[in-house]
């Protein structure tokens, strides 16, 4: 396929992996297969994947932002460690193996899924705090932070999960911060990945559009729609990830 129709083609993928991804998260689960597809090896394919994405939850976070739905006065605490933790998770995922979390992790989503799907905490009403923003921060923030730039699959669930379960915080409110979040955790590790030289930018650059426009609209039908669609969405994504998961454990006989 020539480069024109290859960019064509990674741009429309973006496009829907962007909108999934503001949505609920798994975006990756569309985007990286096509970049694999495209011959990249797959550390260039999460490097370019990475580079791309960032446009989606940029456009994502701005849509937030000038609709008020995100406190960045008080997520600052959150950023700071969420971009820590990440930079810290791209470096270790270098020289650790990543078998016990590509194990673990299935069984988690699967678990958040059901909490999603029947818990009278997930809706468009906020309920009760039960951390401040320093605890939320230093644990939520880090860690799902650190397993971004570490492994990365579900991450936009495990925020989302955090902000509702811990914060108290309805679901337009969690989706809203969760990208602000996911966009500080994509930066962070794709600076490490830019050192590394790992970044196809011909094609990263070719997706960029795809995603900013799709990170755009699935932030506006978020605002617009909030629990009816945020909900059956994060369900749905937990599984597909936890799926894809399993089935990567299951064909490379691990």
């Amino acid at each position: 396929m020539e480069l024109p129709e290859l960019a064509l083609l990674l741009f429309g993928v973006a496009l829907v992996a962007g909108c999934i991804d503001a949505m609920a998260g798994g975006g990756g689960l569309i985007s990286v297969p096509a970049l694999l597809w495209a011959g990249l090896p797959p550390v260039q394919a999460l490097a370019t994947n990475k580079a791309q994405a960032i446009f989606g939850s940029f456009a994502a976070t701005v849509r937030f932002l000038r609709a008020g739905a995100i406190d960045l006065r008080g997520a600052r605490l959150s950023v700071a460690c969420t971009f820590l933790g990440s930079a810290v998770g791209a470096s270790a995922v270098q020289v650790l193996a990543g078998d016990l979390l590509a194990g673990l992790v299935p069984v988690l989503l699967m678990a958040f899924a059901l909490y999603f799907l029947f818990s009278p905490r997930v809706a468009d009403v906020g309920s009760r705090r039960r951390v401040g923003d320093g605890a939320f921060a230093l644990t939520v923030g880090a860690g799902v932070g650190f397993y971004d730039g570490f492994f990365g699959p579900g991450t936009g669930t495990f925020f989302a999960i955090g902000f509702v379960a811990l914060l108290g915080y309805n679901l337009r409110r969690a989706t809203a911060h969760t990208k602000l979040l996911n966009f500080t955790s994509n930066l962070a590790a794709l600076l490490l990945f830019i050192a590394g030289g790992q970044v196809v930018w011909s094609l990263a650059l070719a997706m960029a559009g795809g995603q900013f426009i799709g990170g755009w609209i699935g932030a506006h039908l978020v605002l617009s729609h909030g629990a009816r669609l945020v909900r059956p969405a994060l369900v749905l994504a937990s599984l597909a990830v936890s799926a894809h998961l399993l089935w990567q454990r299951y064909a490379s006989g691990v």
